[in-house]
């Protein structure tokens, strides 16, 4: 994958092509009541989606190190979605001030904000993206006429696909025409299609990745393979500028709560394998299967870098494939919070863009 040269402005795969999806509240929490409050009555209420991907605020939440964090003046109401634009609508309107979030719906919010509603604090998770296919496909060019899913129009994994495809060569179009067709659909039904030969491949993230693999496909691209250093943000922190504004103090708390459930992760994989298939089950109602969890996880790496390059170079990407608006990204990064907790732990801090 070609690095491209960092621009002030950036772009975007187009807005319009992002729909709302459901939102789900995590344990019946009541969005009334905006966060804030008197000194000792703060609420953050935090997004994340129940997924691997999203490990670190999976693990936090269940072994409550983001409330050890946030401490006794901060009540924490965890809140899980389904998709990025039911979070990054939530923010909007003001019943959420923080969520771990992909890629692609943290520009779709600094796009549609003008630059004024969202801040990335920290990093979570890079990694975890594949491409499966049918077993008698060994190359690219046989996926000529063939159809592949990705999980939506315009999202993270379809401008990848995309990009890939057009490097090699191949063409694609956004109504799922040309040498190969691209056809959109949720990560759930993707693995029903595939297993009924509807499709005949897919670019998707994990545990969608092993879930294909078990159905009998294979891994033609790991994406990590398409990146220097094989690292691309695949999960951010974000959190509403104006809580950023008004509780500084309780997002360098959710930071340093981060850092501790990133750190918790990496040091016990096994229980905390274990706390993601538990608190899947709670929001769920079937926890996810653990081997499946133990198969996808040596494919991610928890990391508290954002990777601001991989962002960046993935919408340059979207303008090669024609998904574009330009958007200027100036401003979206803070990381003076997670740089001081990780200069205070003596560990290496990140880039600032």
């Amino acid at each position: 994958m070609r690095r491209h040269p960092h621009r002030r402005t950036w772009s975007l795969a187009a807005v319009a092509l992002v729909g709302l999806a459901a939102l789900t509240a995590c344990g019946g929490e009541d969005d009334a009541g905006a966060a804030g409050g008197s000194s000792g009555s703060t609420t953050l209420r935090l997004g994340y989606f129940p997924n691997i991907t999203h490990a670190p605020a999976v693990v936090g939440v269940e072994k409550g190190i983001f409330a050890e964090k946030l401490g006794a003046d901060v009540k924490l109401e965890p809140k899980t979605f389904n998709a990025g634009p039911a979070a990054i609508e939530a923010i909007f309107s003001g019943a959420l001030d923080a969520t771990y979030i992909g890629p692609n719906p943290t520009v779709n919010a600094h796009s549609k904000s003008n630059g004024e509603a969202v801040r990335v604090i920290s990093g979570a998770a890079s990694g975890g993206v594949a491409l499966v296919v049918k077993p008698g496909i060994t190359s690219v060019e046989q996926l000529k006429g063939k159809k592949i899913a990705t999980p939506q129009l315009g999202n993270t994994q379809d401008v990848a696909l995309r990009f890939w495809l057009k490097e090699k060569g191949i063409e694609t179009t956004k109504e799922g025409g040309g040498d190969v067709k691209i056809v959109p659909q949720e990560n759930a039904q993707t693995v029903e299609t595939f297993g009924s030969g509807a499709i005949d491949g897919a670019w998707v993230p994990e545990p969608f990745v092993s879930r294909l693999v078990n159905a009998g496909g294979k891994v033609l691209v790991d994406e990590r393979d398409l990146w220097p250093d094989r690292k691309f943000v695949i999960t951010n922190l974000i959190v509403s500028a104006k809580f950023l504004k008004d509780h500084p103090d309780v997002v360098q708390k959710l930071v340093e709560a981060q850092v501790a459930a990133n750190e918790f992760v990496n040091t016990n994989p096994d229980e905390a394998q274990q706390a993601i298939s538990d608190h899947l089950g709670k929001i769920t109602g079937k926890p996810l299967d653990l081997k499946l969890i133990k198969q996808a996880w040596p494919t991610l790496e928890f990391t508290n870098d954002p990777i601001p390059s991989s962002l960046k170079t993935g919408l340059d990407h979207a303008v090669a494939v024609g998904l574009t608006q330009p958007v200027d990204l100036d401003g979206l990064y803070d990381l003076k919070y997670l740089n001081e907790v990780l200069k205070a732990q003596g560990k290496p801090e990140v880039v600032q863009p």
